[in-house]
């Protein structure tokens, strides 16, 4: 993979140009506004009859109560502490099992129970958006704002078949909905918040229509400058990135919709933990959506979409960072997986002044398709259809793109849910995933390759409702064999013994989970728990004991276990308290050892006063030690650096309803300034100060004092 010196024209102006789009979006959401606000009031009798809609609430979420043992369902509109997210992976880590792999202040990599990348399927509008960067420096995360969301729904473990292949620890999906106005109407959802440290959010989500249709225009801007940690140590992580939508919408009557929807963003971050700044993170997606429901006695919805989704991601040392600073320690400073391999990376012909500093840019394509058809008789739903998507990776090789990486998918799925009884369900769902890649690189051990294969995944469940207590629980069994994804297939890695590298030798996953799960819900308590055990043969797993930080990539057997329990309880009228406890576990039975990256025993408490138009909370969030390591093993972003100390971290909250369309919130997080480092984190780069010969992790920021004001009319 090529670098780019500073003098390159085709990157600079890119770079220079960022600042002057961050702002359009936003202003074209602004104009819109103003011409709604216009007509709003002749409007207001048709807001309750809009489904996306929620009522302005006082509270600050703290913690989110899954809607069944199995599933979270959420909206991501409402306001939340930690400080409102940035991107996907941080709205996640309200969710109890929930981590991110941390890197700075944004686009860090989600993990749910120890479970990173491809595992965990990540679907926006129900198709994904893949990142470029092959060290996931854009993750598919970091393209989503979650305030320009209506709803948030996590499916956990290997519990269902149709939203795709591979999802062997969940499914996520941020999703926006159809509008309904009953009459002709429009609407207008914002928000600004600004905190500590620069941050300054705003965010606009607007429509206008009528029965037959609708327009809606969704956009936000996010800014932050560095952070200082408890110790008042400045920590490198300013971002600035924006997202634009729209949405066109035909409604010609209750059970027929159809949506044309369109997106552009992009951004730049600086990372403490890599060796290159990212400072292009362009997105462009296109969608075409429809619905038909009530086609006969039984055929009851026909679902078709079709996506494509196009990322453009440059990387650099110089548009955020003082270019020339290469360090080959385990300080980061060269990080491998950022940018490439040496040997590509040495021959530029003519050669390279370092100190001009580094640049690459890579960029991907994907496009997807989906049709699904749910039919019901008596007791009986079942849900069928087929999938298909088409991925192509390239890298910019001075004034030409080339190609890397290719890969074909096409699956079938089925799933049933069957009624035995008042109280009980078995749900059951079976896929088929046809996989082609292929090296599409020109001086690789495999350039020109091609692998093929079909796999199969399933799952069984068997659901009940308690006659004598308001109680759901449920267990099933769930089997998913995952083809490797683009980072795991790494040409530029090495693979298992015997192989010419990792896409000639890294074998699918084989994932076997039992999950089991109970939650009793009355009028003051809502109590809930999950658990799961399994067994991943062929693991996928990154070892970075090799020479010059080159990562080699093979398939151990691995076992997984653990739970998350928790429980929300009304004391009184105004007191309510929360509690969540996450536990992950992980082992390499090949070697012997802890499985790499599992996060450490986690929980949060939190305790809320509401009366009248305003509320008060605090939140405690406490992280144990965590001494199962596996040292410098981990995945495509993240490694096994040391063991890390236990923590916890106090917050407060209030909330004020000024009028029936406006509610500020106000919070402090880290109240007490503590100093801490999460377990997953990556090594602070020698560019930066941070030891090159020291595993020294990224401290996490001190204390943040922010306000945001919320306007829906």
């Amino acid at each position: 993979m090529p670098i780019f010196n500073k003098g390159h024209g085709a990157i600079a102006p890119a770079c220079a140009s960022l600042e002057q789009l961050g702002r359009r979006p936003l202003t074209l959401s602004v104009a819109l506004a103003s011409t709604l606000l216009a007509h709003t009031a002749a409007a207001q009798s048709d807001f309750s009859s809009m489904p996306h809609r929620h009522t302005l609430e006082t509270l600050v979420v703290t913690g989110v109560v899954p809607s069944s043992p199995l599933t979270v369902e959420t909206d991501p509109r409402i306001p939340r502490q930690p400080a409102p997210a940035s991107d996907g992976a941080d709205y996640l880590q309200t969710i109890p099992g929930f981590s991110a792999i941390r890197n700075g202040g944004t686009n860090g990599d989600p993990v749910f129970r120890g479970m990173f990348g491809s595992r965990l399927r990540v679907l926006t509008n129900g198709s994904q958006m893949l990142g470029a960067c092959p060290a996931r420096m854009d993750a598919p995360t970091s393209y989503i704002s979650p305030e320009n969301y209506d709803s948030l729904t996590v499916t956990k473990g290997p519990q269902s078949v149709i939203w795709g292949p591979g999802a062997s620890a969940a499914t996520v999906r941020f999703d926006r909905g159809p509008e309904a106005f009953k009459e002709p109407g429009t609407r207008i959802d914002a928000s600004v918040m600004t905190g500590t440290y620069g941050r300054f959010d705003r965010r606009i989500d607007a429509a206008l229509g009528n029965q037959q249709g609708y327009l809606r225009l969704t956009g936000n801007q996010s800014e932050a400058n560095d952070y200082k940690d408890g110790n008042g140590n400045v920590v490198p992580s300013q971002w600035d990135k924006w997202n634009g939508d729209v949405a066109l919408g035909w409604t010609p009557d209750e059970d027929t919709w159809l949506e044309v929807t369109a997106g552009r963003g992009d951004g730049e971050a600086r990372y403490a933990g890599r060796s290159m700044d990212g400072s292009k993170f362009l997105r462009e997606t296109v969608g075409l959506r429809f619905r038909r429901e009530n086609l006969s006695e039984h055929w009851k919805q026909l679902e078709m979409q079709a996506n494509y989704a196009y990322a453009d991601h440059i990387m650099d040392d110089f548009t955020l960072r003082e270019p020339g600073h290469m360090d080959m320690g385990h300080g980061g400073g060269m990080d491998m997986g950022d940018s490439m391999d040496m040997g590509d990376s040495m021959d530029m012909g003519g050669g390279m002044d370092m100190n001009e500093g580094m640049a690459m840019r890579v960029d991907r394509r994907t496009r997807s398709a989906r049709l699904a058809s749910t039919w019901e008789w008596e007791n009986t739903t079942w849900i069928a259809g087929v999938d298909a998507e088409r991925q192509i990776h390239r890298n910019e090789e001075g004034s030409h793109w080339q190609p890397d990486y290719a890969l074909t998918q096409f699956g079938a799925f089925s799933e049933v849910t069957r009624f035995i009884g008042e109280r009980e369900r078995v749900i059951g769902g079976a896929r088929l995933d046809r996989y082609r890649a292929s090296d599409e690189s020109l001086a690789t051990a495999t350039a020109g390759q091609t692998r093929r294969d079909t796999l199969p995944s399933a799952f069984l469940r068997y659901e009940q409702d308690l006659a004598s207590t308001p109680a759901t629980w449920y267990a099933g069994v769930g089997y998913v064999e995952r083809f490797p994804d683009y980072w795991e297939m790494s040409v530029y890695n090495a693979g298992p013994e015997g192989s010419l590298n990792a896409f000639d030798g890294v074998q699918p996953e084989k994932t076997t989970q039992l999950d089991i799960g109970a939650q009793y819900t009355t009028e003051r308590l809502n109590a809930w728990v999950s658990g799961y055990a399994g067994v991943v043969n062929d693991f996928i797993l990154f070892d970075y004991a090799a020479p010059m930080g080159n990562a080699q990539i093979g398939n151990v057997d691995a076992q997984i276990a653990g739970a998350e329990v928790g429980a929300r309880y009304q004391f009184s009228d105004h007191w309510t308290g929360n509690a969540s406890l996450a536990y992950a576990w992980g082992r390499n039975r090949d070697d012997h050892e802890a499985l790499p990256q599992i996060p450490p025993l986690e929980a949060n408490l939190g305790l809320t006063f509401e009366q009248d138009a305003y509320s008060i909370g605090g939140l405690w969030r406490g992280v144990a030690a965590q001494n199962r390591i596996a040292r410098d093993k981990g995945n495509v972003v993240g490694q096994d650096l040391e063991s890390t100390a236990g923590f916890g971290v106090f917050s407060l909250n209030g909330a004020y309803r000024a009028t029936n369309y406006l509610t500020l919130s106000l919070g402090v997080d880290n109240v007490f300034d503590t100093t801490y480092t999460e377990h997953l984190n990556l090594a602070g780069n020698a560019a930066f100060g941070y030891p090159a010969d020291l595993d020294t992790g990224i401290n996490e920021p001190g204390r943040m004092v922010w306000a945001r004001a919320d306007l829906r009319f």
